[in-house]
């Protein structure tokens, strides 16, 4: 997934070597035992393959203002999968884990300016626009959805 420059047209800006891919998937897995919480593999229920991942993390990212310390929603998609539901469905289950397991008041999602489709899933999951900002030289947006 993390080698298709469509996935990372708005993510990492190029697509990923092996060994970035790896380093990625073991940071993500570590998320649960530092954290709590952090992102789940999103399998098709027909046959099981992979399609994605999703979930919260709070990356301590160097961004102003600072979201530090507030749960990050993530989510991303293989794209030969894009179009089906796959994405709203697993965020959808990944805030309501989240809202169960821990409560928080405030959770946010951070989006390159000009992914459109992720601006309407993050719209379509309760998420507002709160801040246009910059990060790592782009313009994202800054979403919250408050509880």
């Amino acid at each position: 997934m993390w080698s298709d420059p469509v996935i990372n047209r708005y993510t990492t800006g190029e697509p990923l070597s092996p060994e970035e891919a790896w380093a990625k998937t073991l940071r993500n897995a570590g998320l649960w035992s530092v954290l709590g919480y952090g992102y789940w593999a999103i399998e098709e229920k027909a046959g099981g393959e992979f399609v994605g991942e999703t979930g919260f993390a709070d990356f301590h990212r160097n961004i102003e203002p600072s979201i530090t310390g507030v749960p990050e929603l993530g989510y991303i998609i293989c794209s030969r999968v894009h179009g089906k539901g796959y994405a709203t469905e697993a965020a959808r289950a990944a805030i309501e884990w989240l809202d169960q397991q821990l409560k928080p008041e405030r959770t946010v999602c951070l989006i390159h300016d000009g992914n459109a489709a992720s601006i309407r899933l993050a719209r379509k999951c309760g998420y507002r626009e709160f801040q246009r900002t910059q990060y790592k030289g782009h313009n994202v947006i800054l979403f919250e959805r408050l509880i």
